[in-house]
């Protein structure tokens, strides 16, 4: 088909980079579009394109849903699937971007967006996670996301920030035990405070909570609990991703 390779290359950049309103007709003429009707595939997607990296997420995703339901067999099509989860993403609609791309790395295994893709997937978890004191599966199914794509990519340009990521994440999920635990404590349920305790030192003995965890522990055991309000200083959210980088 006469436009598949600017397809192909159009994943892989805009998974990537987002073209400023300024270079953006520069930037397709560059990849070989035409001037064309807005009701054609390759009009639609152009108008999507222009909708999104406007950052009108709504209206590109109407686009994008309109080429797909219009033509479905278009040479666009890709495009349009992968922009229709990005768009949904952009609008905090989480569980229904995880279905996009879920169907899009099923039915595309071996597309060359499948690395960010299954980013997105993780993202779509990450997000959702909250404060301490609720839901924690969120955070769980993140890093479970998380890890496949760098089982699958150890190497790619993403790596670096998922590692730090899911770090953010188990710092998240030990942060969640603690106050679990000090809950247990302040109601002089001691042997429940412990096996909490013992479980986030099992799970996530490298998280930034650890070490006073064992201190907490160390004085239930001994029968000295601290008998006062643990909380004062401990995170309610997930903390800064980006305390988890290497340093330069």
């Amino acid at each position: 088909m006469k436009h598949k390779h600017l397809i192909m290359c159009l994943l892989m950049l805009l998974v990537t980079v987002t073209a400023t309103g300024c270079s953006k007709d520069r930037f397709m003429s560059s990849l070989g579009f035409r001037p064309s009707s807005a009701d054609t595939p390759e009009g639609l997607a152009l108008k999507g394109l222009d909708y999104f990296n406007s950052g009108k997420y709504e209206k590109a995703r109407r686009s994008f849903e309109t080429l797909l339901n219009q033509y479905p067999f278009s040479e666009y099509s890709l495009l349009a699937e992968l922009k229709t989860a990005d768009s949904n993403y952009y609008l905090k609609n989480y569980e229904e971007a995880l279905l996009l791309y879920r169907d899009f790395e099923e039915h595309h295994p071996t597309n060359e967006a499948i690395p960010y893709v299954m980013l997105q997937i993780g993202m779509c978890y990450y997000n959702q996670i909250d404060k301490i004191d609720r839901d924690s599966s969120p955070a769980t199914n993140a890093i479970y996301s998380f890890s496949r794509q760098l089982q699958a990519f150890p190497n790619s340009p993403y790596s670096e920030e998922i590692r730090a990521r899911i770090m953010a994440a188990r710092n998240f999920l030990a942060n969640h035990e603690y106050y679990v635990a000090s809950f247990y404590e302040r109601t002089y349920a001691y042997e429940e405070a412990k096996a909490r305790l013992e479980y986030l030192l099992r799970q996530y003995p490298d998280t930034i909570i650890a070490p006073k965890a064992e201190m907490l522990l160390y004085d239930l055991r001994n029968d000295n609990p601290p008998g006062r309000t643990l909380l004062g200083w401990l995170p309610k959210s997930l903390p800064d991703w980006e305390d988890f980088t290497p340093d330069d």
